[in-house]
């Protein structure tokens, strides 16, 4: 049974309409983005949505119960204490933290929970939705105003999850030995890249991160996005773009993961236990090296940025070239100015794609878009940070030991939901999400 009767009931309660009011606006952006996360589901059968395949995983049936859970608990609930739960046992089930306490309930568990089931789940996302819209509908300007931050974090919350949700079914579908196919599309050219150059920034002092609350869905940051502040930085050199598989294979070739002057000790004790020999999904086949994809597996193509792989990676291939990762005040810097283009989630290609020779000269290339570029920069809090106060500071202000800055946005992220100032952060062995390396030097 598929669940395409129930996808179609989601968030429908009322017919669209042109926005009239920032009211109209908000209720048009919360039906778009819960359609998207439905439209993301729609290759998948029942049985793709159970799956957990390693601790970090989460089943898609868990993150499309999640999101709704969010709107369920910070916006229906809040909004009106008699709010009837859909069912009382899901504010449990599909917190964010199912659950951090206990032997028998754990997030490594997710995978556990065989009901309630697909189609109850996109009944009880419909139920959420319904009340959503009529709470939406029927507010005044100013209880619209009151709840729009609510709402807009809860929109750019989902769309999070959409890019975990299609991490996460790559890593499921890897772990077939059918090599099942997400999405078919044909693969890009495997054509010459132009030598990587550089781009030089003079040293000084430089603003960053962002100013301000952002109240609306396109003035949104999280709260570790600021607050805005000088940083002052030597002049430096930035890659024009980012590293191909041709060249990683290269250093894969000159004994880059049996050398361990190229690795932190960390991350040589890591390869050494792990047995890494490339990156994550690469797979050495008779006839050369193959990549898992979210269409399918395929043979390398150098042309296309590497992907997956670790932050340990990332410094020992640019210790190996020479160079270093950038900070993120670096990388900020460099994106000043630069439009919020690239391959995005919308592209329909879910995979990195070459750097356009349109797009040569002038400046780095690639800055947003195809996978997040691992930074040298740990995971803290800006200067002046505080907290939000509450539980929804749990989803913006989550400071941990073993975590590096990413920027940029990748082939899963939403356009919508990237900005120059977006911090990403993962621990510095993590590999399933869509990650790469730009190379720094200092001027």
């Amino acid at each position: 049974m598929t669940t395409s009767a129930q996808r179609r009931r989601t968030a429908t309660a009322r017919p669209a309409r042109s926005p009239e009011s920032p009211r109209d606006a908000l209720i048009e952006r919360y039906r778009e983005v819960r359609r998207f996360t439905e439209r993301l589901c729609e290759p998948l059968i029942t049985e793709d949505y159970v799956i957990q395949s390693m601790p970090d995983v989460s089943p898609t049936k868990w993150h499309i119960a999640h999101v709704s859970w969010f709107f369920e608990t910070f916006l229906l609930t809040w909004a009106d204490a008699a709010y009837p739960s859909y069912h009382p046992r899901f504010a449990y089930l599909f917190n964010s933290y199912y659950n951090a306490v206990g032997p028998r309930h754990c997030r490594p568990k997710r995978g556990l929970i065989s009901r309630p089931t697909v189609a109850e789940t996109y009944e009880y996302r419909a139920y959420v939705d319904r009340h959503m819209l009529a709470l939406l509908d029927g507010a005044s300007a100013e209880r619209a105003h009151e709840m729009a931050p609510r709402v807009t974090l809860g929109l750019h919350h989902e769309q999070q999850h959409q890019e975990l949700m299609l991490m996460d079914i790559k890593h499921v579908f890897s772990q077939n030995p059918l090599c099942p196919v997400y999405v078919e599309r044909a693969p890009s050219p495997d054509s010459p890249v132009a030598p990587l150059e550089w781009v030089t920034f003079p040293e000084g002092i430089a603003w960053i991160g962002h100013e301000g609350p952002g109240y609306s869905f396109e003035s949104f940051a999280f709260d570790n996005e600021g607050p805005r502040h000088r940083e002052f930085l030597d002049s430096f050199r930035l890659a024009d773009r980012l590293i191909t598989n041709g060249e990683y294979l290269r250093f894969m070739e000159d004994g880059g993961y049996t050398r361990p002057e190229l690795w932190l000790s960390d991350g040589w004790g890591t390869i050494q236990q792990q047995g890494w020999d490339a990156p994550f999904y690469w797979e050495r086949r008779d006839d050369g090296w193959h990549e898992m994809t979210l269409n399918g597996l395929r043979p390398i193509n150098t042309a296309e940025p590497v992907c997956h792989v670790s932050y340990y990676e990332a410094d020992a291939y640019a210790r190996w070239a020479g160079a270093r990762l950038p900070t993120e005040a670096e990388w900020e810097v460099a994106s000043q100015g630069l439009p919020i283009e690239g391959n995005f989630v919308e592209s329909g290609l879910y995979h990195p794609t070459p750097a356009a020779a349109s797009m040569k000269g002038g400046g780095p290339r690639q800055m947003f878009g195809d996978v997040w570029e691992w930074t040298r920069s740990s995971y803290t809090p800006y200067p002046g940070y505080h907290p939000a106060e509450g539980a929804l500071g749990e989803y913006n202000g989550k400071f941990m030991c073993d975590q590096y800055v990413l920027r940029g946005g990748c082939c899963a992220t939403s356009r919508s939901h990237m900005r120059a100032t977006y911090r990403n952060f993962f621990p510095a062995s993590a590999r399933w999400p869509f990650t790469g390396i730009r190379l720094a030097n200092d001027a």
